[in-house]
């Protein structure tokens, strides 16, 4: 089994907000194990109260800054003091920054050439510069977003299976022939309004990231560069070299929540998995490709030919 990389997760109390703090850990868990957990903050201010409650619960370390002037944040240097102290300790293998202040950008660069695995996490609102220079970057509020329509469309499939199950029952019990009202009946409104709101406001933070008009000219450029002699690319592959130009590119981003989904948008791509059925494919539709069913056969001329040449001998 290959060693899981370490860790140091150094959190910005005063651009992040607490309800974020479960798929801060939860991303951080698909690249490694956090064997630093630190947030910074000036803790005698009343905004950063709600951070108070999570961090028992999940063992984050608090470090205390205090804002000595009016307007300046203290906490920026702390973090980029310890970040610099840790990355000299060589006991991680990278780092998670997670803040929406351009102010990292420049620590984030640093940690980059010394070989660390730069993870930056923040809202929509994040500046370009720090999220290029990290090795990829995640926004919170739209995984949290992507989250709960998934839980809400979960609980919708289980109130409507519950609902049909009792309707069904009380059809079956009600000899009288009268209509039994079903509760929850006009719930599906609000859900849909909710689900309008969802779509909007994700429509608003696309506008903000990578345009997927982008994504499509840079696979379609990758996929034009591979070999004559394999003509296709292991669907992983393909993932992994458009993190690296777009460290912002999740496919959540654009409302999809697999790389195979995502990709079968585009028409002119081919997916198909191995013998196995392990692995995925992904190649080119080429025209010839295309055309090939589209040829007719030379068969019918032929016989034709053939049927003419028997009624001319028995005439003879």
């Amino acid at each position: 089994m290959q060693d899981e990389k370490r860790f140091a997760v150094l959190i910005d109390a005063d651009n992040v907000s607490a309800k974020y703090i479960k798929y801060i850990l939860d991303e951080i868990s698909n690249y490694g194990v956090a064997t630093y957990k630190r947030i910074y903050g000036d803790w005698t201010r009343p905004n950063t109260a709600s951070w108070k409650d999570v961090l028992l619960e999940n063992s984050i370390t608090p470090v205390q800054q205090y804002g000595y002037t009016v307007g300046k944040n203290a906490t920026d240097s702390a973090m980029i003091i310890d970040a610099m102290d840790i990355l000299y300790s060589g006991n991680v293998e990278g780092f998670c920054i997670v803040s929406s202040d351009s102010d990292f950008t420049k620590l984030s660069s640093r940690l980059r050439e010394s070989g660390m695995l730069v993870v930056g996490m923040g809202e929509k609102k994040t500046p370009k510069p720090f999220i290029a220079a990290c090795n990829q970057f995640k926004y919170l509020d739209i995984i949290a977003q992507t989250e709960q329509s998934s839980i809400e469309l979960e609980m919708n499939t289980v109130i409507q299976h519950e609902t049909a199950k009792e309707t069904n029952h009380g059809k079956g019990n009600n000899k009288s022939g009268k209509n039994i009202p079903v509760e929850n009946e006009n719930k599906s409104v609000g859900d849909s309004n909710m689900a309008d709101s969802n779509v909007s406001d994700t429509a608003e933070a696309v506008k903000n990231m990578t345009d997927i008009s982008v994504i499509k000219t840079a696979i379609m450029k990758m996929m034009n560069e591979i070999d004559e002699g394999d003509q296709r690319m292991n669907m992983g592959e393909l993932g992994s070299r458009l993190v690296k130009r777009y460290p912002d590119f999740d496919v959540r981003n654009y409302g999809d929540t697999k790389l195979s989904k995502f990709l079968r948008k585009f028409d002119f791509l081919d997916i198909k998995t191995d013998g196995k059925g392990s692995s995925m494919w992904v190649s080119l539709k080429t025209v010839g490709e295309q055309g090939k069913d589209m040829n007719p056969t030379p068969a019918k001329p032929k016989r034709k030919k053939r049927r003419n040449s028997k009624k001319n001998n028995k005439k003879a």
